[in-house]
């Protein structure tokens, strides 16, 4: 609801709502951070397919633009999996929290770049998107937006762009935690926990248009302000707990 409401990814919600559920589960499970993240980007993929229908049929999405980027989002999102598995959870954990508190200053100083560069996006923007998506378990909106306005583009079309952007992140970082988790869950999803993914997958395409129509009634800057504050509060609690 909130990603269809802010237009912010809902792996902001989902990877520490998970790393909660699992901790409160197995305390002492040394691989939490990385099935968190592991199936946040999976619930990614039948969320990002929904939204990105809805933004070819209203012509937003540029082609050109996903074409450049894909290749590196898709090497920066498996070489984000394989990393995500060797580095301890509690580190992951950390760089989380940090990660969400630069997200909530950038919504409360509502930070837009100006444009500084109209030539196509790049391959190696791709490739850092694409690898800090994987390590923050979410669809890389909140880098891709800027990093589209910056190149020019409007604000319509850096959101459907970004979208169409989430699914071969979300396919790449998906196939990587499965792979890196092998042997180490004891599941065949390797870091993607299938419970979890069925329900959450279930859920937000339920809830997304009901966040979608939300945006059209409530005060978008003010409920994004309290979001702000409720990710702050989400980072240090990632950070210190």
């Amino acid at each position: 609801m909130v990603a269809g409401l802010l237009g912010v990814g809902g792996g902001l919600i989902v990877v520490p709502a998970l790393a909660a559920l699992f901790s409160a589960a197995n305390p002492d499970n040394p691989w939490l951070m990385q099935v968190a993240l592991g199936t946040s980007l999976a619930t990614i993929i039948p969320t990002s397919i929904s939204s990105l229908s809805a933004h070819f049929r209203h012509g937003a999405v540029r082609v050109a633009d996903v074409r450049q980027l894909a290749p590196g989002l898709v090497i920066g999102a498996l070489a984000g999996a394989w990393l995500a598995s060797r580095i301890d959870t509690h580190v992951l954990k950390t760089g989380f929290g940090l990660f969400v508190l630069l997200v909530a200053i950038q919504m409360l100083g509502n930070y837009r770049p100006r444009q500084h560069d109209s030539a196509d996006p790049r391959m190696p923007a791709g490739v850092a998107i694409g690898l800090v998506s994987a390590l923050a378990g979410i669809g890389g909106g909140s880098m891709t937006v800027p990093y589209l306005l910056w190149k020019g583009r409007d604000l319509r079309q850096a959101i459907a762009t970004s979208a169409a952007c989430g699914l071969p992140i979300a396919l790449a970082a998906s196939t990587g935690f499965i792979v890196t988790g092998l042997g180490k869950t004891g599941r065949l999803s390797g870091f993607i926990d299938p419970w979890a993914f069925l329900a959450i997958s279930a859920a937000s395409i339920l809830t997304a248009p009901l966040g979608a129509k939300l945006a059209h009634t409530l005060p978008v800057p003010a409920v994004k302000r309290v979001f702000a504050v409720f990710l702050i509060i989400v980072g240090l609690k990632m950070i210190f707990r």
